[in-house]
């Protein structure tokens, strides 16, 4: 054999170890791909099982110390109830001996059927017929779910009890008297001279007031943001709520009908001619009822060591008292001048003569 084909012979048997080794020496793109994913699921299956069994092992936690403190919360509660008990059976036991050592009648029993044991009073307790009767008048249910007979009393007595007092009305001025509709607060010229004329009048007066002090606030609600923030928005705002303030004397008063006789016909005749639009007349009104009339005396009133003939007339009106002299009437009469001067630019007069300055 020549040497061309034993050369040949050992290519040929060394080309299938070489092509072997090729294939084991490259790997594909996609295997190295599915190898990484198949890694990445792994790894989340188990970060996914940790999270499970920290969640579940905080919820036995969180169960456990939930029993726990309602196992303090019931002890405690027991605790309470049997030292209430006992204290109640030792202060029952000294007051009988007391009662035994003066001579004194034995306690009532408490009944058994009610929640906290204290005995009704005879003379307050209602029947169970009755009561159902008068549950059933003012459109209550007659029992509500595990109610006993002494909370159904209660219940009906704190129905009758909201229902007597008396309920304040909406508005600027909360008040209990009964505000009367717009077309009703025309006041008239003279003051009514029997009570329920003049029952009526306050109630006229205090809607006519309310009604000023809601227009005014609508109005301070309807400005510009600019005009509000700056100052005289400010200061016009701080009138309105001092004057809702100021008047609260004056409800008050109409109330308990206790305002004098001669203030509310001062007020009546300046409603009266601020609802007819004559300002200049409500002012003057405002003027008498706040100044009055009297003289006052300008100059050397004493000159000499006698006292004048006249001298009396002149410090008459400092034996009476002057209106202006209490606080709270000084005040709620500010308000009302207040009023006049929105009222006269909500609504303006007719004649512009009547436009107060």
């Amino acid at each position: 054999m020549d040497f061309a084909a034993l050369m040949a012979k050992e290519i040929s048997k060394a080309k299938p170890s070489a092509d072997k080794g090729e294939k084991n020496k490259y790997t594909r793109r996609a295997e190295v791909e599915a190898a990484r994913i198949a890694a990445y699921n792994a790894e989340q299956e188990r970060l996914q099982r940790e999270r499970e069994d920290k969640a579940t092992l905080k919820r036995k936690h969180e169960e456990e110390e939930t029993e726990r403190h309602r196992e303090r919360e019931e002890k405690k509660r027991k605790m309470a109830e049997e030292s209430k008990k006992r204290r109640e059976a030792e202060e029952d036991a000294a007051e009988r001996a007391r009662r035994k050592r003066l001579g004194l009648p034995e306690l009532p029993p408490k009944k058994q059927n009610d929640e906290d044991g204290t005995p009704v009073p005879e003379d307050e307790d209602i029947d169970g017929e009755e009561l159902a009767k008068k549950l059933r008048d003012i459109d209550e249910p007659v029992t509500l779910f595990g109610e006993t007979h002494k909370v159904k009393l209660r219940r009906y007595r704190r129905l009758v009890q909201r229902s007597l007092t008396p309920q304040l009305s909406k508005g600027p001025i909360p008040t209990t008297l009964e505000l009367v509709a717009e077309k009703d607060m025309k006041i008239p010229t003279t003051m009514p001279k029997d009570s329920e004329g003049k029952k009526f009048l306050v109630r006229q007066l205090a809607s006519y007031f309310n009604m000023i002090l809601e227009e005014w606030e609508i109005a301070l609600a309807k400005r510009d943001l600019s005009v509000k923030q700056s100052l005289p928005g400010r200061q016009a705002y701080q009138a309105m709520v001092q004057s809702k303030e100021n008047m609260r004397p004056l409800f008050k008063k109409f109330e308990s009908a206790e305002i004098d006789d001669t203030v509310l016909e001062a007020i009546v005749e300046i409603v009266h001619c601020a609802q007819d639009r004559r300002y200049v007349d409500a002012n003057n009104g405002y003027l008498r009822l706040s100044i009055g009339k009297a003289a006052w005396p300008i100059g050397v009133t004493m000159v000499g060591i006698h006292e004048r003939s006249a001298r009396e007339k002149l410090s008459e009106s400092d034996n009476k008292a002057h209106i202006m002299s209490d606080e709270s009437t000084r005040k709620y009469l500010q308000s009302i001048k207040r009023c006049l001067t929105f009222a006269q630019v909500r609504w303006p007069p007719d004649d512009q003569l009547q436009l107060m300055g």
